[in-house]
Formats: C-alpha cells, structure tokens, sequence
C-alpha cells in the first residue's frame, strides 16, 4: 500500500503529521512496540524538512509517502530546499557537541529506524522500519 501526504512547511502541521502516521499503523496493525519510535523517526525527518530543508518558508511544501510490504514499513520525506551534505553531519555525542541544542536529529532518525537513506543531495530522505521483531 501507499499513501501521502502533503503539508506547508509551517511546524503546526506537526499534529497532522503525527495523526497520518498513527491512522497509517493503526491501518498496517503495527506491532506497538514500533509505533513511538515511528513516530518519533518520522515528524523528527518532517521538522527538519520544514526548519532546515525549507527554513519555515510557508509557501513551500513537504512530501510524505508511506509504503509497506509484510516485513518493512518505509517512509520518504522530500522538501524543496537545496540539501545538505549528509556525510559531513557533526557527531552529537562527541565532547563539544554535547551541549549544543541542534543537530541530533538526523542522529536519532539513524538510531530509531533500521535503514535511512538520504537522495536527491539531502533533499528526500527515506527510512525504513522492520516489521519482523
């Protein structure tokens, strides 16, 4: 199945966000031990399309697609902005980063999903949750 959904790039939209993503595991009957990292995975990649993908511009929009097969749920994200150089992201848990209020959240997309992919020179970003515990 696949399904999407299309918002401005203004944070109050975080709560449909998060109502599309819970309507989309309630339909796959995910197993509830996945649903808050899902959550959590999916509206931290839709925040940073919105802040840094396209810098809160309202007139621009964010793209989220679901797809799903019987072992994995995955999950694409695009905004319109340019990207950014996701090979060269500062590590959150070294000394001097510890202390800084942003960037940690590529870092815990990395730890909640099981594979994340970044395409379109960091535009799109797509993770992919395994349904098989």
């Amino acid at each position: 199945m696949k399904k999407g959904l299309s918002i401005s790039a203004d944070l109050s939209n975080l709560e449909r966000v998060e109502k599309f993503i819970n309507s989309i595991l309630d339909f796959e009957e995910i197993d509830e031990r996945l649903h808050g990292n899902i959550i959590l995975a999916v509206t931290e990649g839709v925040t940073n399309a919105v802040v840094h993908g396209n810098q809160n511009d309202q007139h621009k929009s964010v793209q989220l697609e679901y797809n799903s097969t019987k072992d994995v749920i995955g999950f694409k994200i695009k905004d319109q902005g340019n990207g950014f150089d996701y090979n060269n992201i500062p590590d959150p848990t070294l000394p001097e980063n510890i202390e800084k209020l942003s960037g940690r959240g590529v870092f815990l997309i990395s730890s909640l999903a099981d594979k994340v992919d970044f395409q379109d020179n960091g535009s799109m970003l797509e993770m992919h949750f395994n349904l098989v515990l």
